[in-house]
């Protein structure tokens, strides 16, 4: 079986789409036989082509224009047409971008759509145009994979696709998320971000969905029970200015008084997040809308408590290994945050929860799920021919 994957997000490891799709192919390669494997990628550049790529996998460049016009042209043009070319069996659009033809049965993962969900992502036409298009486009897919049971829900809804043409599969935890530390690595990471000694950690976007304000507006809540004993680290690259869909972070800091018990950690490399989520004595993840919801799960895998939302895509990961609380109530999130820390019992209980919790979800199951899907749409395509 040859598979076309469109890798317009390879050379983007640190965000989700980037991150599923190496982890996907890595594992693929690793563990399936019998599939040939390219990346189809947008070569932009003289020196852009796909870095730390499995010697055994195919790379096929498409040249394309940068830009969002550029990525465009390259899912509903480039991608397909380099199907043709490579003669493939399958086409496989990683996330949310599925051309709106394929000369092969074509499989596209949807991880959620929150582009659907928060009115933020709708202001302009050409959001509101483009999520025209991929809706459109999933719906002509041969078959739709996506990370959990809540998502698949939104799309049988929102996309009015069947349940027969989704699968639900999950995402893994990479093995370098543990809570056996690593003293010189540990020492040398908590160096370079000038980490303290005790600290509740949030790592993820700053989106208007990623609810960080409430969780701000908690942390007023926090400082007054426990002083300057937990300052909150926001981990993650800074939004650069404030739109719809980023707000004023540091005017709402201002506001409501926090600048000596919030810090900026700014953006953190792959490698240096496991040391991260091992120091914090707390890991918050207050969303309002997931897919899936990994950084919760990387958390726990390091030992670390974990408070929640009950959020849909989160809850159903996390199940009762972390607290989880209504996304839209600070004092509930401040209540579960002061619990952990100050509850050593109660702390000990979830770190436990979490890393048993955590042996469920591996990329190798991921990868294997994915091939059945695979091979399931083939033999159904040849049974309809």
């Amino acid at each position: 079986m040859h598979v076309a994957l469109n890798a317009y997000f390879w050379n983007q490891p640190f965000v989700g789409s980037g991150q599923y799709l190496r982890q996907l192919v890595y594992h693929l390669n690793r563990y399936v036989s019998d599939l040939e494997l390219t990346l189809v990628y947008p070569h932009t550049a003289v020196d852009d082509t796909p870095t730390d790529v499995p010697p055994s996998v195919n790379v096929h460049l498409v040249p394309t224009r940068p830009g969002n016009w550029g990525k465009v042209l390259f899912e509903q043009r480039g991608f397909p047409r380099a199907c043709t070319a490579l003669g493939v069996d399958l086409a496989h659009v990683p996330y949310w971008g599925a051309p709106l033809t394929s000369p092969a049965p074509l499989i596209v993962t949807i991880h959620d759509l929150i582009p659907l969900l928060v009115p933020e992502y709708q202001q302009s036409l050409s959001s509101r145009l483009y999520n025209g298009l991929v809706s459109a486009t999933a719906r002509g897919a041969t078959h739709v994979i996506t990370d959990s049971a809540a998502s698949q829900q939104d799309i049988e809804r929102l996309l009015g696709i069947p349940a027969e043409r989704i699968t639900s599969v999950y995402l893994g935890v990479g093995r370098e998320y543990t809570a056996v530390d690593n003293f010189l690595l540990d020492m040398a990471v908590q160096q370079k971000y000038d980490l303290p000694d005790d600290y509740v950690l949030y790592l993820g976007g700053f989106a208007s969905h990623k609810n960080v304000v409430t969780l701000l507006k908690a942390y007023t809540y926090v400082v007054k029970g426990l002083g300057r004993d937990y300052p909150l680290l926001l981990a993650g690259k800074k939004p650069e200015k404030v739109t719809p869909q980023f707000p004023d972070y540091e005017a709402i800091i201002a506001e409501l008084e926090l600048g000596e018990h919030v810090r900026w950690v700014g953006f953190v490399d792959e490698a240096d997040k496991p040391v991260l989520y091992r120091g914090a004595s707390c890991f918050v993840f207050p969303s309002q809308y997931e897919g899936f919801g990994l950084p919760p799960l990387e958390a726990m895998a390091c030992g670390t408590p974990v408070v929640a939302t009950t959020a849909p895509g989160i809850s159903e990961v996390v199940g009762d290994a972390a607290v989880a609380v209504d996304p839209r109530d600070e004092r509930a999130l401040a209540g579960a945050i002061i619990a952990t820390l100050i509850q050593e019992n109660f702390a000990a209980e979830l770190r436990q929860k979490g890393t048993e919790r955590v042996q469920d979800f591996t990329w190798d199951k991921t990868a294997v799920n994915t091939a059945v899907v695979y091979a399931d749409v083939l033999e159904k395509v040849g049974h309809k021919q």
